[in-house]
């Protein structure tokens, strides 16, 4: 069972791709930025925060319970936001690529909202659940 997303022109994306993709595309960014003392640990940071989102929900998606699902789906959702801060820096370390990490930024922002959805879905539905016994 693969979760969809909806974007606003009626698409569905599979999330497991789409987490995979902004992985990729983050990879390929930082591939551009100059490797100095500011960089480095930055770089370091992002990929990880930006690859764990994927990792996270290929994971939630074949997590063994609800429990697993929700606390894999809800570290989907932190690293997302981590991985926003990140671009924020990187944006302030290189205003040349400010432009860039704005777009990325914007789609760790989509992630984040998607995530935070799942979240609250199977909060409430755990919530019914256990109200009806």
């Amino acid at each position: 069972m693969k979760s969809k997303a909806q974007n606003p022109n009626g698409k569905k994306y599979d999330l497991e791709e789409r987490t995979a993709g902004f992985g990729e595309d983050v990879i390929e960014f930082v591939k551009g930025l100059k490797k100095d003392a500011i960089n480095r640990p930055l770089i370091s940071q992002i990929v990880r925060s930006a690859t764990s989102i994927g990792a996270n929900y290929a994971e939630a998606d074949g997590a063994e319970s609800k429990k697993d699902f929700r606390h894999k789906i809800a570290l989907c959702k932190k690293e997302a936001k981590e991985t926003k801060h990140w671009f924020r820096m990187i944006a302030k370390a290189n205003p040349e690529k400010k432009n860039d990490c704005r777009e990325l930024w914007k789609e760790a922002q989509e992630l984040t909202l998607i995530f935070s959805a799942i979240v609250l879905e199977k909060k409430e539905k755990s919530k019914i659940d256990n109200e009806m016994g």
